[in-house]
């Protein structure tokens, strides 16, 4: 239990079948469980902890050993199956089969998507492993949301913004592996600027819940994920489900082009964590559950520290915080996913119905948040519903977060009015297009949101606005890309991001995305068996990320033809 909440899981087995367990590696996994046990006062043998524990030996030994797994199955009264299946799931645990040879001490890994590929990432992937020899491992890596800073480049842990061999290889000799925490608005600095009031007013009885919840639904704010569900709805729906209730946080920013989160987070965390509070408050929430994706290292630690400074001097009643550890799994940035994972299990899409807000978390209902979402509540509810809803152009209502990257001058997290165009976002915000560069086209929502080219520059961009294109705004990532680019290049560059992110669980999907990847290799696409593809995707898979895989497919065969045959 955790707050007095029951979690749902498993019974606990007594003796386990299957391989005997090795001394040795047994008496290191309750080594580390022990250590985990004296850091959170929190029982590590629970089932929903595998991940954690997971990452507890990986952090230790650089990998995951198969006689390791089999001492935390023991330890967790769990079959070897389990441990296995969640382990080889996750892209960044190395697990090490018997008779295999670990991987080196450290990893380097090169992103690869779409804003890094622009920036040279495939050549300064060839340039690193000659550099560094066998000794180092350089992997290319899918997004790791440092998109404005192609590029990058992770030693270890430590990310190294517009990267190159020579600004890679002292880190590497250095063992720089840990990621540097910059300046940001710590607890007393929040504090002393007026932040909590907000909570202590809502949890003293100075605002009724009903109030605050009409406010968050008049603002207009939408979920700021991707889904665009409004959130005030959101919050009167689960409110009216019976408890207990949870509350889960989605902070798992794998969109290719996306960062903003991370942005907010690294200045003012505590303006997300009084949203937290005030959205616990207003639905009754029993439990809080952050989940972080790993590649946020530094995050992680500004919120580790932050969370454990709120704990300890509340300004007002709390529920209880816990931050969860994602592994490296685009697809647990789908909500049902990304619970299946704080449960400790394998991040693979739930069937709906039931919708989280009913059957969620740990069997609960469950509030559902993007992080920016949360972000916004305090300066919403004081400020106004008409603040909020106040900001717009071309008829839209609202603020957006813009995450842009690609040929601009000035790449980053760019707040702009809903419904801006691509071309006034990139001349009022970015800059303009770099010198030598014309503007050619751009994806408006990350790597599933489609492909459009400069003439269609002039759409607003806000939710539906860019549905009637075959594409559609998601978390706001617009990737720019120029005369010096290709439309169909990004496209494949996209697919295979889909290929290797795909959880598996369903064929349209994981045979689907692989089909299409082949056919887009072909100097003349085959437009009628990729179309007939497409819509299998789109109307068979499971979650969003099978259906929206067609959209860079379509988006280039409609608006780019001859790029395509």
């Amino acid at each position: 239990m955790e707050g007095g909440i029951p979690k749902r899981g498993k019974r606990a087995r007594g003796a386990l079948k299957g391989r005997a367990v090795d001394a040795a590696p047994l008496a290191e996994v309750q080594a580390l469980l022990a250590a985990a046990l004296r850091k959170s006062g929190t029982d590590p043998r629970r089932r929903d902890l595998l991940i954690e524990n997971l990452h507890l030996i990986q952090d230790r030994y650089g990998h995951i050993s198969a006689a390791h797994m089999v001492a935390l199955a023991r330890e967790m009264k769990l079959a070897m199956t389990e441990v296995y299946e969640v382990a080889t799931f996750y892209h960044h645990f190395d697990v090490v089969k018997e008779g295999q040879t670990p991987p080196p001490a450290l990893t380097v890994r090169v992103c690869d998507s779409l804003s890094c590929e622009l920036s040279g990432s495939n050549e300064l992937i060839r340039g690193l492993k000659t550099a560094l020899g066998e000794g180092v491992r350089v992997i290319p890596a899918p997004c790791v949301g440092r998109c404005e800073q192609a590029p990058v480049a992770v030693v270890g842990q430590n990310p190294v913004a517009q990267a190159s061999v020579d600004k890679v290889k002292p880190l590497v000799a250095a063992k720089k592996t840990q990621c540097a925490v910059g300046k940001y608005l710590n607890y007393a600095q929040y504090r002393k600027a007026g932040g909590y009031d907000l909570a202590i007013e809502c949890l003293k009885g100075t605002r009724d819940a009903e109030s605050v919840i009409k406010t968050m639904e008049n603002s207009g704010l939408r979920g700021l994920g991707g889904a665009g569900f409004p959130a005030g709805r959101k919050w009167r729906i689960v409110r009216g489900e019976k408890g207990p209730r949870l509350m889960a946080v989605n902070i798992d920013e794998g969109e290719p082009g996306t960062f903003k989160d991370r942005h907010y987070l690294e200045r003012d965390p505590h303006r997300f964590l009084e949203g937290v509070i005030v959205a616990a408050w207003a639905v009754q929430v029993s439990e809080v559950y952050i989940y972080l994706r790993d590649e946020y290292a530094g995050v992680r630690a500004i919120l580790e520290k932050e969370i454990k400074a709120l704990q300890a001097d509340p300004p007002c009643p709390i529920p209880p915080i816990f931050l969860r550890r994602g592994a490296g799994a685009y697809i647990c940035g789908e909500e049902s996913a990304m619970i299946e994972s704080i449960e400790g299990k394998r991040g693979m899409p739930r069937l709906r119905p039931p919708y989280v807000a009913q059957v969620g978390l740990f069997g609960h209902p469950t509030l559902e948040h993007n992080m920016e979402t949360l972000y916004w509540v305090r300066d919403i509810i004081q400020k106004g519903a008409e603040w909020f809803a106040g900001h717009g152009r071309n008829g839209r209502k609202g603020l957006r977060s813009f995450s842009v990257s690609g040929r601009v001058n000035k790449p980053g997290v760019h707040l702009a009015p809903a419904g801006i165009s691509v071309k006034e976002l990139i001349e009022e915000y970015c800059g303009g297009m770099q010198s030598g560069h014309s503007f050619y086209g751009y994806l408006p929502g990350g790597a599933s949101g489609g492909i459009l080219p400069a003439s269609m520059g002039d759409i607003p961009l806000d939710f539906d606005t860019l549905n009637p294109y075959g594409c559609f705004i998601g978390s706001a990532a617009v990737i720019v890309f120029s005369d010096k680019d290709c439309a169909r290049t990004a496209a494949r560059n996209v697919m295979k991001f889909f290929v290797e992110e795909s959880c598996g669980q369903c064929t349209p999907c994981r045979v689907g995305t692989a089909k299409a990847l082949q056919l887009m290799e072909s100097p003349k696409w085959n437009g009628s068996l990729l179309e007939e593809l497409s819509g299998a995707m789109a109307d068979a898979s499971i979650c969003g990320l099978g259906q929206a895989a067609p959209n860079p497919i379509r988006t280039v065969m409609k608006y780019f033809p001859k790029e395509v045959g």
